[in-house]
């Protein structure tokens, strides 16, 4: 499995203008190399290198492998869509591979090429970085990307996988947008710490944007991407827990197929911008990365009427959801948190067998009310 690794370079002030007119030079010859491919409508490599090679280098003074690695940039962006001509901004990424950019012995520094020759530039990696890169073979090219007026290298690394194991039982998970997601253990992985989070940063971008100062605006380029790095943060952390839990106890992780979930669900007006901005989909990805790392299966299901149906007697009606948090079979009266019922038949589809019930849903009212939860993923 490939991983990519974000890796910070700290150049001296001389540095950093060396990257960012590279960067700019190498975006521009870009533009220059779309606009010939979109009016020959070519997206070959060979073909545009033996019309456009030269020019660039002489009109861009880029070396010769930059320009390739520039030609080869533009024909994959103009091969997803060959009715628009690419466009790239300024400091796009620049694409950097094994002849223009190197690593040093102990793996201090990164030796690049600029327009100004080789610079070799002191890099921070933090322990997970270093783990990963330690005995790691790089894979393909590496992305120079600036963020914040920050460079940072995106390093593709080949992680080993272990073999997927014959699991010994399922656990379920049910993902949703209060509770982020509840397993068939019962555990609840609630969400309204990011909740807040997001309603607190709409609060202060409104009160910002309507001072319009020179302070305001710089406040608000500060706090851009703020809210979707915690939310990246709490999505790590929540997959993390479920693949150990799962590791652990030898079991494979059973999700719901959630795709076009929200062309699917109605909600209210006041609850649009929190449905819109649920990131199920970076969950899901996290999830699956993990586990395949340590060789925990994952398998999908279908979550059509998951939090309706009985996992004792098996009755599928909407009456079994009173309401949103709340699940109650009109058939054998059997009641409890709907995420967690939810849970239970997405480990019972995932098992492919007649549901099975734990001992604690033997009798009705098993689930203690102060459990309830709200839930909008498989609903």
């Amino acid at each position: 499995m490939k991983q990519t690794l974000f890796i910070r370079l700290e150049p001296d002030q001389a540095q950093f203008n060396a990257l960012l007119e590279t960067m700019r030079r190498f975006n521009e010859a870009c533009n220059h190399i779309a606009s010939v491919a979109h009016k020959l409508r070519t997206s070959s490599k060979v073909k545009l290198q033996k019309e456009i090679y030269r020019r660039v280098r002489e009109q861009f003074g880029l070396s010769a492998q930059m320009a390739i690695r520039a030609i080869g940039k533009v024909c994959e962006a103009y091969a997803r869509d060959k009715t628009v001509q690419p466009r790239f901004k300024p400091c796009s990424a620049m694409v950097y591979d094994h002849r223009i950019l190197s690593w040093t012995r102990l793996g201090q520094q990164a030796s690049m090429l600029t327009l100004n020759g080789r610079i070799r530039v002191s890099i921070r990696m933090g322990e997970y970085q270093r783990s990963r890169m330690k005995n790691r073979v790089i894979r393909g090219q590496t992305d120079l990307v600036l963020r914040n007026h920050k460079f940072y290298l995106a390093v593709v690394v080949d992680a080993p996988e272990e073999s997927p194991y014959e699991p010994a039982g399922h656990l379920g998970v049910d993902l949703g947008i209060v509770n982020l997601a509840v397993d068939s253990d019962g555990e609840t992985y609630k969400g309204e710490d990011v909740n807040e989070a997001m309603f607190r940063m709409d609060r202060i971008r409104t009160r910002l944007q309507g001072c319009a100062s020179k302070s305001a605006r710089r406040h608000l380029k500060r706090l851009s991407g703020h809210e979707a790095r915690y939310r990246r943060d709490v999505n790590h952390v929540i997959s993390k827990r479920l693949v150990a839990k799962a590791k652990d106890t030898g079991r494979a992780i059973i999700l719901e197929d959630l795709k076009g979930i929200r062309a699917q669900t109605t909600v209210r007006k006041a609850q649009r911008r929190r449905h819109n901005s649920w990131s199920f989909n970076q969950l899901r990805t996290f999830i699956e990365y993990k586990a395949k790392v340590v060789g925990v299966p994952v398998m999908f299901v279908n979550p059509s009427g998951t939090s309706h149906t009985c996992p004792r007697c098996g009755v599928k009606a909407k009456r079994n959801r009173p309401k949103r948090s709340r699940f109650e079979c009109v058939g054998c009266g059997l009641a409890g948190p709907a995420d967690y019922i939810a849970a239970l038949n997405i480990a019972t589809r995932g098992a492919v067998s007649r549901p099975i019930v734990p001992r604690n849903l033997s009798e009705p009212q098993a689930f203690p009310q102060g459990q309830a939860t709200d839930s909008i993923g498989g609903s």
